[in-house]
């Protein structure tokens, strides 16, 4: 590896959430002598203005990369050791990066939330990175960064306090505020449009277990439907990120030698309320699309304001085989999508540059790469804290 390398691009720079990792690159890291960064995007011009705006030292490069040229790209990752990239719809733009990164050992870290393009990268592109050397992490932001570490989290737990895992995890969603914006749109409508050319997607997009290297569990809890939960007295509603995160979340139990069981069953819901007021509230939850109710075009999102104001409060309950129950939870001090996303992604390249020299190549998520590593990142730079509620 040439000494003159960086350690992290940002891919994306100029785009509305890449400007806010560079922004916080800039706060936590700009004068950190072990991590060496720069900026990657279209137009030289947007990247100086970005650099500017938000008073990053000239001495930080920038990078003309075009996802349209595969020269382009092959050239900023032979410049890195890991590219972070935010450059979305990935079906549309990344699968040249994430070819030319398995190729030539670079690692790297998005924020994909679209499980048909994710299972073609893997069938295509293991054999290669682990090869080379190259640690791919897809689904380094809210989706599914809080879930997938907070299940490790309360399994750690159970195996600390029974000496075993639990056959089964519920996560649910006790509070989320912020906005989502047309960068996540567009993630849904690219992967909409090509289930109309490859209907065979529909396949993956129903099957819990499609990230999980061929490995087929048991039938999973219902999660497409209004009930009342019974163990917390509240009824609970669908949640719409349930069909990415559960599939990641099978993922890393597979890569980790099935750490939670083979019969391990995951359901991920949002909580609405208890009694009458409860069943109508998530009724309401089940018949509505967050991200269709307010359209909006990619590069826009929601303001400073609007970003600090937001939060998320995460519960995961591990259910024993004797009724017993430990409780965890996963709270974020910012809107989910964009304030604590960004930090969230900027940490997990961080850490897979500093933390995890012994890990080999591949393709992973989360939990199996960096783990407790990144869980203690997150917790001490993040503003997002994990804890124990009961035991």
């Amino acid at each position: 590896m040439k000494e003159n390398k960086l350690d992290i691009v940002i891919y994306g720079a100029t785009g509305f959430t890449g400007k806010l990792v560079v922004e916080y690159m800039q706060q936590k890291y700009a004068n950190s002598p072990n991590i060496k960064w720069g900026l990657a995007g279209r137009s030289l011009g947007k990247l100086n203005r970005v650099k500017e705006k938000l008073n990053v030292s000239p001495e930080v490069p920038c990078l003309v990369v075009d996802s349209d040229n595969k020269n382009s790209i092959s050239k900023m990752v032979s410049e890195t050791k890991c590219v972070l990239t935010t450059v979305g719809p990935y079906q549309l733009y990344g699968s040249d990066l994430v070819s030319e990164c398995a190729n030539q050992g670079t690692d790297y870290v998005d924020l994909c939330g679209e499980p048909g393009w994710m299972h073609e990268m893997i069938e295509t592109h293991s054999n290669a990175a682990k090869d080379s050397g190259s640690r791919i992490i897809f689904s380094c932001g809210f989706d599914s960064i809080p879930f997938d570490l907070g299940v490790l989290f309360v399994q750690n737990a159970a195996e600390d306090k029974f000496g075993k895992p639990a056959p089964s995890v519920r996560g649910r969603v006790r509070a989320m505020n912020g906005e989502f914006s047309g960068g996540t749109a567009a993630s849904l409508g690219a992967t909409m449009n090509a289930l109309k050319t490859n209907p065979e997607l529909f396949t993956i997009l129903a099957n819990p277990f499609a990230l999980s290297n061929g490995f087929s569990g048991p039938e999973q809890p219902a999660d497409s439907r209004p009930y009342l939960d019974e163990k917390l007295d509240a009824w609970v509603a669908p949640f719409f990120m349930a069909p990415i995160n559960t599939k990641n979340i099978h993922r890393s139990n597979a890569l980790m030698n099935h750490k939670y069981g083979e019969e391990f069953s995951y359901n991920e819901m949002m909580l609405t309320g208890s009694g009458d007021q409860g069943e109508e509230a998530a009724k309401m939850v089940a018949s509505s699309n967050p991200l269709t109710e307010k359209p909006l075009l990619p590069g826009e999102g929601p303001s400073r304001e609007s970003r600090e104001n937001g939060n998320y409060d995460l519960l995961f309950c591990a259910d024993m085989p004797d009724g017993s129950v430990i409780s965890a939870s996963v709270i974020g001090d910012m809107d989910p999508g964009y304030g604590s996303t960004s930090k969230m992604i900027a940490e997990s390249a961080i850490c897979l540059i500093s933390e995890c020299e012994n890990l080999g190549g591949g393709i992973y998520t989360t939990a199996p790469s960096m783990g407790t590593k990144l869980i203690k990142r997150l917790e001490d730079n993040a503003g997002i804290a994990f804890k124990i509620e009961s035991a």
